[in-house]
């Protein structure tokens, strides 16, 4: 497995070896010892998966309490996946990086605890599947803005379209009023 820190050092691209021939492919998609020992020295404790239609933007979620990391992976579809640092006394705190994930490029994203994530759905369906360091809490749950214009995420939105939004995510929180994690 190929491992790329990004703009944002703590996140990491992962990029698993697929071996395919006429019938289809096979790759290793995780494994504990080696994602320790190359990205990070933590404990999943939940899979979850979602689907959602083209134009459906999920986020930008965190949890203030009970930070998860998150190793997010598009098996079908394709999504544009977006981290936003939220830890104040980091160095790269406010910035974003994103990546373009596919079940065609089958490469994965290590956000760590401490970045909000959200994603935007490029095809026409995409399945999303991640691990999480901690389980779900409702009452730790923040959402940040998706087009917060501090941050300025550059979302590619077709011609400049409205995102699919649930009610939650239309009322996130901008970056400025955003209770960001020490």
């Amino acid at each position: 497995m190929k491992v790329t820190r990004l703009a944002i050092p703590d996140v990491c691209l992962l990029e698993p070896q697929v071996f395919g021939d006429d019938r289809g492919f096979l790759l290793v998609a995780w494994q504990d010892d080696v994602f320790r020992r190359q990205v990070a020295d933590v404990t999943f404790v939940q899979d979850n998966q979602s689907r959602s239609q083209q134009g459906t933007l999920r986020g930008m979620h965190f949890q203030g309490e009970h930070t998860q990391g998150k190793l997010v992976q598009c098996t079908v579809g394709c999504i544009w996946d977006v981290a936003v640092d939220v830890r104040r006394a980091s160095p790269t705190f406010g910035t974003w990086v994103a990546v373009e994930l596919s079940g065609e490029n089958h490469h994965q994203l290590w956000i760590p605890p401490g970045f909000a994530h959200g994603f935007l759905v490029l095809s026409e369906t995409a399945d999303v599947q991640y691990k999480v360091t901690d389980r779900y809490h409702p009452a730790s749950e923040r959402t940040l803005r998706w087009d917060d214009a501090t941050i300025g995420v550059t979302w590619p939105l077709a011609n400049g379209a409205a995102p699919l939004l649930s009610a939650k995510d239309a009322a996130g929180t901008s970056f400025a009023s955003l209770e960001a994690l020490p």
